[in-house]
């Protein structure tokens, strides 16, 4: 008898004002089966590379016609060198790096209950009123094409350098701007799950 492993790697996240509740998106992502599978060896053969170390937030995901009408671009997902569309903005969120200046509220938490085939790690990031350095100071913006008005983010695992990184997952949304009055968090659930069957193969 032989064991066979199915793996089923999925990512969701909550876009959100800390302090006011509102949500700004709430879904699922791509997961880049490529280089999270990569990543996933590196980690495991203790090769000091392949775990999450980066937020990456863009603009590039949507175009807004006159009307109003929003067009979405698929999300980046094959390719070792994929990316997102137009990288804007970074934030460390590996609570291990010394680059990371608040670890407190940037981190990595895995969470697990025992008896469950699914692991989950919860990566948390806060944008806080005074980040990105330049934004507006309201959330009115009528040019959805800023710098910070967000429709995309991204994990990216560490592969030697900060400028080397691997997209292990992407995902494209409605325009979201970050601006001085307001925080805003993101909660972005990687989870692993295994299902074991038995077979004669």
């Amino acid at each position: 008898m032989k064991e066979k492993l199915n793996n089923n790697i999925k990512g969701f996240l909550k876009i959100h004002d800390p302090k006011s509740g509102e949500i700004f998106f709430e879904g699922s992502n791509a997961i880049h089966c490529e280089n999270i599978s990569e990543s996933l060896a590196q980690s495991m053969s203790n090769k000091n590379l392949g775990y999450i170390y980066q937020m990456s937030f863009g603009n590039g995901g949507t175009s807004v016609d006159p009307t109003g009408t929003i067009t979405y671009l698929p999300a980046n997902s094959t390719g070792q060198n994929a990316d997102l569309y137009n990288e804007t903005f970074t934030k460390v969120v590996d609570d291990n790096s010394l680059t990371n200046t608040d670890t407190t509220r940037n981190n990595l938490t895995v969470l697990h209950t025992p008896g469950k085939v699914y692991t989950d790690i919860l990566v948390s990031c806060l944008l806080d009123y005074s980040e990105p350095s330049g934004q507006q100071a309201f959330d009115n913006s009528t040019d959805l094409d800023g710098e910070f008005v967000f429709d995309e983010l991204g994990l990216k695992t560490w592969n030697g350098s900060a400028s080397n990184l691997r997209l292990i997952t992407h995902v494209v949304f409605h325009p979201v701007q970050k601006s001085l009055n307001r925080q805003i968090q993101i909660d972005y659930t990687v989870r692993i799950q295994t299902l074991t069957n038995l077979s004669t193969t």
